[in-house]
């Protein structure tokens, strides 16, 4: 069997872990669950296959019992970052590429975490959207400030991202700036009056959408997509990647990479597919892996490994809230990619170096070559 420890891992997709004192207000459980309910979180999570074996994986590391209580017992004991540093080099990053749009105000900053690896940026768009809505009046200062956002990016920002999938599903109209400014109108008095700035309207999601891959088109800048599942703010119907075609289809935007997140689950051989025949198209394994099974994550990896191309699959943990997941996530990618390219040898779909080249190529490569990174 394949082992692929000596491999470092380029996260291409994750998030900036909580402050502190932050976490007074935050149960661990919840990092093991796209649910959000009292319920799930303090009743039901802790009977999750990913869950168990997330407890047995690091006590393993960590040296103690497989429960939350010893954990949060070793967490007061040793530390905040020198626990956090001590599973980040167990997971083994040569890069981290973060999503600093999920809780922006409770996270550590993205500069922070290159204590723990080279760190860059992503533009989740819907964030941008909502910073602008209180900082611009008209809808024309929108349009140019949004615009302005993602043209004059810092140098630390590597790709763009889109949750739309979550706010009004992957199923995109045609830009109309005339249906959007009058969303953003209503939006914008509804925040005046103490309303949240969440930009969830149809019309003004899609002209940020199309925005944004024009001008990620002009300069080659690769887009990240939420597709498949994630938390009951979305609606999975909407989530499934093949709603992206007329996006896909635009020739003009092709220059853009389109990374589509989560494998897609459970529409991975979806994803498959449109890795296979859109040039412009990666697949990412994060989520699925590690928050399957791990009969659920081998069989997502052999999907995706179906059709796609090697070069052009990703692996990614969607860690986030507290370092436990990146190493849960680190470990059980190489973990099952390991299984899934040996069966591709043992089957006769590879020789054992390509095997090899493919996981390197998965694990990290892939991502550098994409986002340019300076490694």
């Amino acid at each position: 069997m394949l082992q692929l420890d000596h491999l470092t891992i380029v996260d291409h997709h994750a998030h900036n872990l909580l402050r502190p004192e932050a976490l007074n207000d935050f149960s661990l459980a919840a990092a093991f669950t796209e649910g959000y309910d009292t319920a799930i979180v303090t009743r039901h999570v802790q009977h999750t296959l990913f869950f168990q074996r997330s407890m047995r994986q690091l006590a393993d590391l960590l040296g103690c019992d497989p429960s939350l209580e010893a954990l949060q017992s070793l967490r007061d004991q040793l530390g905040y970052e020198p626990l956090a540093q001590r599973l980040f080099d167990a997971g083994g990053f040569a890069a981290l590429i973060l999503d600093d749009g999920f809780m922006p105000d409770r996270i550590m900053p993205t500069a922070w975490h290159e204590r723990f690896a080279p760190t860059f940026r992503l533009i989740r768009i819907e964030h941008l959207g909502a910073q602008l809505l209180t900082q611009t009046s008209t809808w024309s200062q929108f349009m140019d400030a949004f615009r302005a956002g993602l043209e004059q990016h810092d140098p630390a920002v590597v790709g763009f991202k889109s949750i739309v999938a979550y706010r009004s599903g992957l199923r995109l109209a045609p830009a109309d700036p005339s249906a959007a400014g009058q969303a953003f109108a209503r939006l914008r008095e509804a925040v005046a009056h103490g309303a949240p700035a969440r930009i969830a309207t149809k019309p003004l999601n899609d002209w940020l959408v199309w925005t944004m891959m024009e001008i990620a088109a002009r300069e080659a800048i690769p887009v990240q997509f939420h597709t498949g599942f994630g938390d009951p703010d979305l609606d999975l119907r909407e989530a499934n990647p093949l709603h992206l075609r007329p996006l896909l289809e635009r020739a003009d935007l092709r220059p853009a990479p389109v990374i589509l997140l989560h494998a897609g689950y459970p529409f991975t051989r979806e994803l498959g597919y449109l890795a296979a025949v859109y040039p412009n198209v990666y697949l990412d394994l994060g989520l699925a892996v590690p928050y399957l099974s791990r009969a659920g994550m081998e069989a997502v990896v052999s999907a995706a490994l179906e059709l796609a191309p090697i070069s052009k699959i990703l692996f990614s943990t969607d860690a986030h809230l507290i370092p436990e997941t990146f190493y849960v996530g680190a470990r059980c990618g190489r973990e099952v990619l390991a299984a899934m390219l040996t069966r591709c040898v043992t089957d006769g779909d590879l020789t054992l170096a390509e095997a090899e080249a493919a996981a390197l190529a998965i694990l990290r490569q892939n991502a550098i070559a994409l986002y340019r990174l300076p490694l």
